[in-house]
């Protein structure tokens, strides 16, 4: 990045903190913006001995689009906007648990991200088993309302597992190459920062951290001891200044093989019946197997939800249910009107 795109940045950054800061309703979050602004505006100074006079700084139209938005929905909920715009302090609307006290030391911190991604595989698993499930069961059941031929019902059934893991794994791909190029470029940004003014990245991490609790000495203590140690500098100011996870990146190739897995098992469960059989006795047995698997799936997900596995598991049914009659209904009008 060149001197002045540096300083075009950094002058945008400040400027958002302002809006920030005149948004936000929190008092600690609303200094933490305030001060987090002033050192965006004192960065920017570095830059501007650099690139000399400059005109007046004028925010871009994606800047001035995002400030709209942040006023009229706040900044919680365009946590990942603005973390695309480099904006720090946004891990304080995780805010500190009760019972978790804030890191005082490099190792701390290490401990509080660790398990960050704890079940995410298992719960990736869940839903896009979930969502081949209901689709390719759907439009199995559509076809059999519309003709009683088997093979048709075959081949509507494996285009459909076909198609939708394609079209479940290629969107996992965009999503995750998409996301790991955007956490890339964040946090390259931060390497150039850490080494150009480190001083100011660590008070810029002491705010943060006295922001969310601890006490101001203790906070620019920490942030000195973390910002010194650059194995797990970067890391930090990452997730602390940013909110991103740099353990996060992921393959996208993995996510989209993943996905076309999970998607394949579920919709292959109403499918397989009419793989070995036909008729009625398929379409009887592809009905109960599905009706089995929603129930189970339904209740795989109260694990994530908290809630009690048998009501998941009926609500799961139920929904699978009312689905596969729509479809089925829809069917068996077309298949009457075209017969």
């Amino acid at each position: 990045m060149s001197a002045r795109a540096s300083w075009e940045h950094e002058k945008e950054s400040a400027w958002l903190y302002r809006v920030l800061a005149e948004s936000e309703p929190v008092a600690a979050h609303r200094a933490l913006f305030a001060k987090l602004g002033a050192e965006a505006e004192s960065q920017a100074s570095i830059w501007e001995k650099e690139v000399g006079a400059q005109a007046a700084f004028t925010p871009s139209v994606r800047a001035r689009l995002v400030a709209t938005l942040v006023r009229r929905l706040g900044a919680r909920r365009l946590r990942g906007v603005l973390a695309a715009m480099k904006v720090r302090g946004l891990s304080v609307y995780s805010g500190a648990l009760a019972a978790h006290a804030m890191p005082t030391t490099v190792e701390e911190v290490g401990r509080r991200h660790s398990g960050v991604k704890s079940g995410g595989g298992l719960r990736a698993a869940v839903f896009g088993a979930n969502d081949g499930l209901i689709s390719n069961a759907s439009l199995i059941l559509g076809m059999a309302g519309a003709t009683g031929e088997s093979d048709v019902i075959l081949l509507a059934g494996v285009a459909g597992l076909l198609a939708g893991a394609f079209s479940m794994a290629a969107g996992e791909y965009i999503s995750v190459r998409s996301q790991r190029e955007m956490f890339e470029y964040q946090i390259a940004a931060e390497r150039d920062e850490l080494e150009e003014y480190p001083l100011e990245e660590a008070a810029e991490l002491a705010l943060i951290y006295a922001a969310r609790g601890l006490e101001p000495d203790e906070a620019q203590r920490v942030a000195a001891r973390i910002v010194s140690n650059p194995e797990h500098a970067l890391d930090t100011l990452a997730r602390e200044e940013l909110g991103l996870d740099p353990d996060a990146l992921g393959s996208p190739w993995g996510a989209a093989g993943f996905s076309f897995a999970a998607f394949s098992a579920g919709a292959l469960v109403p499918l397989a019946p009419f793989l070995f059989a036909s008729g009625t006795p398929a379409l009887v047995t592809a009905i109960s197997l599905t009706g089995a698997a929603l129930f189970a799936v339904g209740a795989a997900i109260s694990l994530f939800t908290g809630r009690f596995a048998f009501v998941g598991g009926l609500r799961m049914l139920a929904i699978g249910c009312a689905a596969g009659l729509a479809t089925w209904s829809i069917g068996r009008v077309f298949g009457v009107g075209l017969g």
